[in-house]
């Protein structure tokens, strides 16, 4: 059976390694925020451009007599 000081080394490597896996856990999690953070981002900015393009084409099918005179007529 192993002694007290192997034992007490024994936790403390593995202490040490709980504390690396919490680090590296916080750092993937902190990515992982960020990640959405600029996926959503990207949503909105899809969105607005969806909805600038449908705006044009929707210009685009209008027919030439079916819009108003410019101001100036």
């Amino acid at each position: 059976m192993m002694d007290e000081k192997a034992l007490n080394e024994r936790i403390d490597v593995l202490e040490a390694r709980l504390v690396h896996r919490e680090r590296e856990i916080e750092e993937l999690n902190e990515i992982v925020a960020r990640q959405w953070q600029a996926i959503d981002d990207l949503i909105r900015r899809l969105s607005a451009t969806v909805d600038r393009l449908q705006v044009v084409e929707d210009r685009a099918d209008t027919p030439a007599g079916d819009e108003p005179p410019p101001p100036h007529y």
